[in-house]
């Protein structure tokens, strides 16, 4: 059986960053096909945070594209829900869903404002999200974060790192991330360890950081 979140959760937002520089929205990256982050398996280091049960409770991915990731912690029998601002992906992962027989919910949403949808988790997923935005979209997307994360709960940013001979798009530095979840604002960056992004383009993965937050 497959749950569905319904209606359209990021109606009426702005174009980011990276789609006016791409000159096209999210979307057509999956009306096109061949999305080089879309690899048609969960990225290795989400595969890995699984097998060491390192989701608990209700799940958040943010930015889930055609749900590789989000699919294979709801396998666990977890409560998961998907939010992508990509209409086409999003139907792609209900269909996997409903294909698989896995409950899990798949949404349209926008991820600066993931307060729409209602909802508090205990664990949230960004894998390949964060590194797509601004300094300024960042701080927007961190308190949409912190709004929706419960206190005491888990955030895991995936992103493309700024140390090796082959970088992916939109490297970040480590004091950036780190940076941008203060102890301030309710955040505790419990980690930041070395990982790889696997791409279409790029089975051994590029540099990555991958980063266990706290909500505190």
């Amino acid at each position: 059986m497959v749950a569905e979140l319904t209606g359209d959760a990021g109606g009426g937002r702005g174009l980011t960053s990276h789609e006016r520089a791409a000159g096209r929205p999210w979307d057509d990256s999956y009306r096109d096909g061949g999305a080089p982050w879309d690899i048609g398996e969960p990225q290795p280091a989400v595969a890995r945070l699984v097998g060491e049960g390192g989701f608990v409770g209700a799940v958040l991915d943010a930015g889930c594209g055609t749900g590789e990731n989000a699919l294979c912690v709801a396998a666990l029998g977890l409560p998961v829900l998907g939010v992508d601002v990509a209409e086409t992906a999003v139907a792609v992962a209900r269909k996997k869903a409903a294909e698989r027989g896995i409950a899990a919910e798949f949404a349209v949403a926008d991820a600066f404002r993931l307060d729409r949808l209602g909802r508090r988790f205990d664990t949230v997923l960004d894998c390949g999200l964060f590194h797509t935005f601004d300094r300024d979209e960042r701080r927007k997307y961190v308190a949409s974060l912190g709004s929706v994360l419960e206190c005491g709960g888990t955030l895991y940013v995936l992103c493309f790192s700024d140390i090796g001979p082959e970088l992916g798009p939109h490297p970040v530095a480590r004091e950036e991330l780190s940076a941008a979840f203060g102890l301030a604002d309710g955040w505790k960056v419990a980690a930041v360890e070395p990982d790889r992004i696997r791409a279409t383009f790029n089975v051994d993965g590029l540099p990555a950081w991958l980063a266990t937050i706290k909500r505190i």
